[in-house]
């Protein structure tokens, strides 16, 4: 359960010194410091529960949400999460991880965030279409549909065959709201592959 130090000083009342006794259960392994004035009383819980938690708002995306749904084979150790108009890149050292927290444009944010729930714990995560969208936010511009096509399947290794069997139409509409030359060419490479019939 993750708690805070108000809710830890208000448990601990009893206590003459409830900081000290914080640092005893700390000191003890029955609390684990995730960030200045978080703690965790479980050290094995998955990382990625505590990503809104530790800044927000924000929602998992990027390289860790593409390997959540298996459409890169890399495992992802850090877990990535998108923000808005916070202006720089954040990124947290943790015992449960390392977590980063980039930009993305604020009308794109909103769009194609899933709620999930896992063993009492809530967390966002974007949609495949969304963290594709978002991947590509991050990344200089391209050229050319070929370059979009080596970077999509071969430099981030995702795979062909799950790209196409994701949501093309949501893909679309979720890239229009990033106004850039990579969504733009996302655009025009599915209303292609649509077109020919490969929306498969």
């Amino acid at each position: 359960m993750i708690k805070n130090t108000k809710m830890l000083v208000d448990e601990l009342k009893e206590y003459i010194n409830p900081t000290a006794k914080i640092r005893r259960l700390v000191d003890s392994r029955e609390l684990f410091p995730i960030v200045r004035g978080l703690y965790e009383t479980d050290a094995s819980i998955p990382g990625y529960y505590l990503a809104p938690i530790i800044y927000g708002p924000s929602y998992l995306s990027f390289e860790f949400a593409l390997a959540y749904y298996s459409l890169i084979p890399e495992a992802v150790y850090n877990f990535t999460s998108a923000t808005f108009e916070k202006k720089k890149v954040k990124r947290y050292q943790t015992p449960f991880g390392t977590f980063t927290y980039r930009d993305v444009p604020s009308d794109a944010y909103p769009l194609g965030i899933i709620l999930h729930s896992e063993n009492g714990y809530g967390f966002q995560i974007a949609s495949p279409e969304k963290a594709i969208c978002d991947e590509l936010y991050k990344i200089s511009p391209l050229k050319n549909r070929s370059e979009l096509e080596k970077l999509l399947f071969e430099d981030l290794r995702i795979d062909q065959d799950e790209f196409f069997r994701l949501n093309m139409t949501d893909l679309y509409e979720i890239a229009t709201c990033f106004r850039t030359q990579n969504h733009k060419l996302l655009q025009a490479y599915v209303r292609r592959r649509v077109k020919n019939g490969s929306n498969y």
